[in-house]
């Protein structure tokens, strides 16, 4: 009844998911080695709302498996009446002691069961299991996505605080210049528009620095929202420190991919959809239900219980569509139009992965480069502004090359963070793109869907 199996797409060189491990699966953020960035991370689990629906929908899911489950048990029912009744007159049949108006009383036991004889039930078993664990691989890729958008603002937070360090530096030391040169100005040895220059460049800095604010603000009242807390009054103390991307053990590409929780997600739904190929084929064989009954019915209380009171009955009932007008046939149509959809999604899926693996891996690379080079240039550009200095107060150039070489000098050094950042971003990125240590072992197996625990 089923078309061929999920495993059936290692064809045309798509292998099947054998997933391994490289990082750590619960606390993947402790490479960056921030205490702060770890008791933040912790706080999504317990309180971010969107984690908190994607559980909700997993639980619903695993119900549903529960519920599905139980269709292959019968099912029994107990039912009772008590009734006064009035029969119609024209009736073949005359009302009991040939009176109109008569009791009946009546108790019973029913049950019924339907013997999956063309695997239907056994399918629809198999595709609420799959789609429970799409929705527990969906549950998970919510929470990498978290914690990952959670790690790439905080290191985005703590780079502004390194931004807001350079210039706060510089505004000390072009306030330092400016009292140089209005003492210089004051002795005669500089004049009034070397005063007015360093003070230009004193306050352009400082609201530069005053400009930062607001991205940080920013920040953190994202970083609030994902842990689940108001912006208001929460606060993360400004702090700079060296961002130093971590060693992140990549592996073998194709392995590690194969640890993603989207990835595993699309699997499954794959698998689902092949198993809705198999449920509309089973439209077409008959409806087998074995139903029976017993009980007591009597219109008099006190011959409830004497043997002309009691009833039975026991038997199959069948039913099949003889003509459905094509609709059986459509079904399948639709069933296998879905089937080819899912697995042009899960290779897609796997295709933007490698992308995302590789763009990350390149971005470090190329940035660990840029880096160094744009260290040599900060260095460059700190020896020009000492000798830019040195050469004004020796009366050999005036003042607007003192200023250039500063301007040249922060740029370098804002520059240098700026990369330093992007090196942090790339670092969270590869992570992510690597699924953080999770696999695909960790699904929930048939029996854990199906204990309600």
């Amino acid at each position: 009844m089923q078309s061929a199996a999920p495993s059936a797409l290692g064809a045309n060189g798509w292998t099947p998911a054998a997933p391994s491990d490289a990082l750590d699966r619960n606390h993947w953020w402790e490479i960056f080695h921030d205490p702060e960035l770890n008791a933040l991370e912790e706080r999504i689990d317990v309180s971010n709302q969107s984690l908190k629906s994607a559980a909700s929908r997993f639980a619903q899911a695993r119900a549903l498996v529960r519920e599905t489950r139980s269709q292959q048990k019968p099912t029994l029912s107990a039912g009772g009446d008590a009734r006064r009744v009035r029969e119609s007159m024209t009736q073949g049949v005359p009302p009991p002691a040939s009176e109109s108006d008569f009791n009946d009383f009546s108790i019973g036991l029913a049950a019924s069961w339907e013997p999956d004889l063309w695997g239907r039930i056994r399918t629809l078993v198999s595709s609420s299991m799959q789609q429970a664990q799409a929705n527990a691989a969906d549950l998970e890729n919510v929470r990498l996505s978290l914690h990952a958008e959670l790690a790439a603002d905080y290191l985005m937070l703590r780079s502004l605080d390194n931004e807001r360090q350079v210039l706060a530096d510089s505004v000390n030391a072009y306030a330092r210049a400016l009292k140089m040169m209005e003492d210089r100005y004051a002795g005669g040895l500089a004049n009034r528009a070397d005063v007015e220059q360093a003070r230009t460049q004193l306050e352009a800095t400082s609201a530069q620095e005053a400009d930062l604010s607001e991205s940080r603000a920013h920040y953190v009242n994202a970083i609030a929202v994902l842990t689940g807390q108001l912006p208001e009054g929460f606060t993360i103390a400004e702090q700079a420190q060296a961002l130093t991307p971590p060693s992140i053990p990549t592996g073998v590409p194709a392995e590690l991919l194969q640890r993603r929780p989207d990835i595993a997600a699309a699997e499954r739904r794959v698998a689902l959809a092949n198993s809705q190929v198999g449920l509309a084929h089973t439209a077409y064989y008959p409806q087998v239900i074995l139903s029976g009954a017993i009980g007591l019915d009597s219109s008099n209380l006190g011959k409830w219980f004497n043997a002309p009171s009691r009833y039975w009955a026991v038997g199959p009932s069948l039913a099949e569509t003889l003509f459905d007008a094509g609709r059986r046939r459509a079904g399948v149509a639709q069933a296998v139009a879905q089937y080819d959809e899912s697995v042009a999604n899960y290779r897609q899926s796997v295709l933007d992965a490698f992308r995302q693996v590789e763009d990350s891996m390149a971005s470090l690379r190329i940035l660990a480069d840029e880096a160094a080079r744009q260290q040599r240039a900060v260095q460059a550009a700190r020896n020009a502004e000492t000798l830019s200095m040195n050469r004004y107060q020796g009366g050999m150039v005036t003042y607007l090359e003192v200023i250039s070489t500063q301007s040249t000098r922060l740029q370098n050094e804002r520059v240098a963070v700026g990369i330093e950042q992007r090196r942090m971003q790339a670092s969270v990125a590869l992570v992510r793109a690597l699924g953080g240590g999770w696999n695909a072992n960790m699904l929930p197996r048939p029996a854990e869907l199906s204990s309600g625990k």
